[in-house]
């Protein structure tokens, strides 16, 4: 799956979407997408992401308490 840093807008490719569904995890790994070159992995807070729309992540993605008043 494709996200964009909010920071640049450039893509990332989420390596591990357990993590990113996981709402206990603030951080996944994921490829930068620059150029024909594939990048080492490194991490990436999810608050600095969002869907390529420009569209913020689920708050189940990044809340644990989201249900909470």
């Amino acid at each position: 799956m494709f996200l964009m840093r909010k920071e640049s807008a450039t893509l990332v490719k989420v390596m591990d979407l357990e993590a990113l569904f996981n709402p206990l995890r603030d951080q996944v790994q994921g490829q930068h997408q620059a150029g024909e070159e594939e990048q080492p992995p490194r991490w990436f807070p999810k608050q600095g992401l969002a869907f390529p729309s420009g569209e913020a992540l689920p708050q189940c993605w990044t809340d644990a308490n989201y249900r909470q008043p």
